[in-house]
């Protein structure tokens, strides 16, 4: 398991590494130009700048944040990516809330919790089954051998047969976003695990108050990073910069788009690395409703678990706001991502008229549906690391040609898929850059 410590280690040795390799500063606009103003973006810049650096953040997006998102088109506010501060005893958001005086309260228990096949209250026999089968991964976690070869989480639970496995792995749908035959189980093995607290502010707003200060450019794709000459010159629709190094932050997925154009292309290692890694599609979709509570007491949830490939979470009526929340993921998500905002929205309303009874289509006011599996700035909502490739992250994370660093969540070890990850992250980034000599 990959630690902080570790994490800290890593970047000293990396700055190590790279201590010989000079720059010529005054051939350069700026000392660092960061690509992508998320947590990891963000987090690299603050090291960059206490160690003394000039420092640029080009934002493809109009807003800050990256998948930490809170909302707010429909009136009530929801974090439409990133919810939860993970393993809160290591995690640097902790302090960071801390002292821009965020709080970060435990994770609240809700309002109740029902079950549901297909909008009808699940039998209760059939419901102790799956609540069973939920914690075979787990169980087998802790039991099988996986020095001698990575398996796929699906094979992981394979001999639970036909009708158990596929419940069992259901529930990865809703925390890793992806199908349990693409997920690697060492990788999962080794995420770190611990308290969740929330962020009743929103978590995208914590995100978004700490990058205040920094030299960020929004509206900026970048589309071309140069690295044939002594430094890095990265082109965005505003112009081109040069810098003696580059922090890029951007999505896993983004980068296997082929949407930034490296000259000359990324060494052999950093593309192998990058094939080893896909993008989950975890995804929320949220109505207004409003003029009805259909019974419901605030913060309840229903779990629709009648199909294990389409199961598909909601949280109603949180904090007593007017708002139903959706969660789903694997390829259902992604089926309802590229079917668009119209279609989804009637698939969901549909679905919560079997669960709750009554008009709820005359309830229901607005939507907001940002995919992030069709987002060009996402193109995924977090990394997996796919079977057989648990060393793609470690890959990923190794500097090239001494100037260009890749960091974020998809580096960060197990710390992966999260906000805190991402920082990390970016710091271990930083931290190496900023031992570069000028």
């Amino acid at each position: 398991m990959l630690d902080r410590r570790s994490l800290l280690v890593g970047a000293s040795a990396m700055a190590a590494t790279l201590a010989g390799t000079g720059r010529n500063a005054s051939a350069a606009d700026v000392d660092v130009v960061i690509i992508g103003a998320g947590a990891a973006g963000i987090a690299a810049a603050h090291g960059l700048k206490a160690a003394g650096r000039t420092v640029i953040l080009l934002e493809a997006r109009n807003r800050i944040g990256g998948r930490a998102f809170t909302d707010t088109s429909l009136g009530p506010a929801y974090d439409a990516g990133a919810m939860f501060i993970h393993w809160a005893e290591r995690n640097p958001w902790v302090q960071i809330a801390r002292e821009l005086g965020v709080e970060t309260p435990n994770e609240p228990w809700g309002g109740g919790f029902r079950v549901f096949a297909d909008g009808k209250p699940m039998p209760e026999t059939d419901r102790l089954k799956r609540r069973s089968a939920f914690g075979q991964i787990d169980r087998r976690l802790e039991t099988v051998d996986l020095t001698k070869r990575d398996l796929s989480v699906a094979e992981l639970l394979g001999d639970l047969g036909p009708d158990m496995a596929p419940v069992a792995s259901s529930g990865l749908l809703l925390s890793i976003g992806e199908e349990s035959e693409r997920i690697s189980a060492r990788d999962y093995q080794r995420l770190w695990a611990g308290d969740d607290l929330v962020v009743p502010s929103g978590y995208g707003n914590l995100v978004t108050r700490h990058g205040a200060g920094l030299d960020i450019r929004l509206n900026e794709p970048v589309s071309t990073i140069a690295w044939d000459g002594p430094g890095v010159v990265v082109t965005s629709p505003s112009g081109s910069l040069r810098a003696n190094a580059c922090i890029v932050t951007v999505p896993v997925g983004v980068l296997k788009a082929g949407a930034i154009r490296f000259t000359p292309e990324l060494p052999a290692t950093t593309r192998d690395a990058l094939s080893g890694i896909g993008m989950g599609a975890l995804t929320k979709i949220a109505l207004k409703v409003e003029g009805e509570r259909f019974g419901v007491t605030p913060g309840m949830s229903f779990l629709e678990a009648g199909s294990p490939k389409a199961l598909m979470n909601f949280d109603l009526f949180p904090d007593d706001q007017d708002i139903v929340i959706g969660y789903f993921g694997g390829d259902h998500a992604r089926e309802l991502a590229k079917a668009g905002t119209v279609e989804a929205q009637a698939h969901v309303t549909d679905l919560l008229s079997q669960m709750l009874g009554g008009d709820v289509r005359k309830a229901v006011k607005a939507c907001s549906f940002p995919a992030w599996w069709t987002d060009p700035f996402s193109l995924g909502s977090y990394s997996v690391c796919l079977p057989g490739k648990e060393t793609a992250r470690d890959a990923l994370a190794q500097p090239i040609g001494g100037r260009i660093f890749i960091a974020g969540e998809a580096t960060a070890g197990g710390g992966a898929m999260t906000v805190g990850g991402a920082t990390l992250a970016g710091r271990v980034a930083a931290a190496a850059v900023a031992r570069l000599k000028a």
